[in-house]
């Protein structure tokens, strides 16, 4: 048998290391923390709560906010197959 992802729109952003307060905001109450080894132009690491668990994403993962609020991590390479950006306002 076979069967069809349906379609659904979801949030994200990316995290670059440099929008720290950006990303604490869109997760709200599922920011964890950030790494602790600061770099020259941000931060490494972000880690959020998720249904798993709490997850770590990296400097170039994108933050989806799922259908029930719920917040995961995706490399770049699968948020590309995967997602189909459809408005880039950027705010």
């Amino acid at each position: 048998m076979k069967c069809r992802k349906k379609p659904v729109t979801v949030d994200f952003i990316r995290w670059t290391g440099r929008n720290l307060e950006e990303c604490i905001d869109f997760l709200g109450g599922n920011y964890l923390g950030h790494s602790a080894e600061k770099r020259i132009n941000g931060w490494s690491r972000i880690t959020l709560i998720t249904f798993e668990g709490p997850l770590t994403a990296s400097e170039g993962d994108y933050i989806i906010r799922g259908v029930l609020g719920e917040h995961y991590p995706i490399k770049p390479d699968i948020f590309d197959m995967t997602y189909e950006v459809i408005d880039n306002d950027s705010k």
